[in-house]
């Protein structure tokens, strides 16, 4: 399951988005839109229920964009569009967690347990990115090539990180302190960087590693997917008692990050001194 998420400031930039998301094929029962903007919410959802030919979403279920909302503690009204926005809104107020693709697929009805689930983490992300003001456009898929027009429309349309750094993603482990050191190069993007890490964070947790700092120093590029598989790999290792933390976040890589409202969610750190110590207390 690819997962790829996207940061908006504006409405029109998520209608132009999610407008471009249809146009291209992606299945509209894969997309979640959130927003604390009812009046953005309503009027995404009108464009798009008569674009789409009727853009399900909230627990009345019917043809049309019907809009999903729920107050959530310490945000206030959130409102959501798509198949499953009221499950995932309830999961996110109740902190909890569970899966996104599960919120998707079930349309809104009871979530049911899954061992991809969407931890409480995860949820913190989106309450930081919506108290920030910003409306977030979520894609989850099983298809690679649903995936990379997704990926290539929010990386377009949302607050992202422009241009590309030169070279595929490369990365070489180390020991410290009791502590896995992943440090990593190039790019985390949709079918090279994002795979790549998955697969590595997964040989560390099989291996018992459960302490991982991820060293971002020379990352220069993170796409929409990418993004979707820092929290992937951050709620994944928590889930099972583990910690992943980062460190000497490059300039644009902070940017994107600080946009998106994960600075507030990740625990981050510029000196490797001061990470290694954080693990053992």
């Amino acid at each position: 399951m690819e997962t790829a998420i996207g940061v908006f400031a504006s409405r029109e930039r998520a209608e132009s988005a999610v407008r471009d998301l249809v146009r291209q094929q992606v299945p509209k029962d894969s997309i979640i839109f959130l927003s604390k903007s009812e009046s953005e919410a309503v009027a995404l959802g009108k464009e798009m229920g008569s674009y789409a030919g009727g853009f399900v979403g909230g627990s009345a279920g019917l043809a049309g964009a019907t809009v999903a909302s729920l107050a959530i503690p310490g945000i206030g009204l959130v409102f959501a569009l798509g198949v499953g926005a009221t499950a995932l809104l309830g999961w996110i107020g109740a902190g909890t967690g569970a899966a996104i693709g599960k919120a998707i697929s079930t349309g809104g009805g009871v979530m049911e347990p899954t061992t991809h689930g969407q931890s409480a983490e995860d949820a913190a992300f989106f309450r930081e990115v919506l108290n920030a003001g910003r409306s977030l456009i979520v894609v989850r898929t099983e298809s690679l090539d649903v995936a990379k027009a997704a990926c290539a429309i929010l990386d377009q349309q949302g607050i992202g990180m422009q241009g590309h750094a030169p070279g595929r993603m490369e990365a070489a482990s180390r020991l410290a302190d009791g502590v896995t050191v992943l440090d990593v190069r190039g790019r985390i993007t949709l079918g090279e960087g994002n795979v790549v890490l998955r697969d590595i964070i997964h040989g560390f947790l099989d291996k018992g590693s459960r302490k991982i700092l991820l060293n971002l120093k020379d990352v220069d590029y993170v796409d929409s997917a990418g993004l979707g598989e820092l929290v992937r790999g951050y709620t994944t290792v928590r889930k099972q008692g583990g910690q992943l933390k980062f460190l000497n976040l490059s300039e644009r890589v902070r940017t994107l990050l600080q946009a998106t409202g994960l600075l507030a969610v990740f625990e981050i750190f510029d000196s490797e001194s001061a990470a290694l110590k954080s693990f053992s207390a």
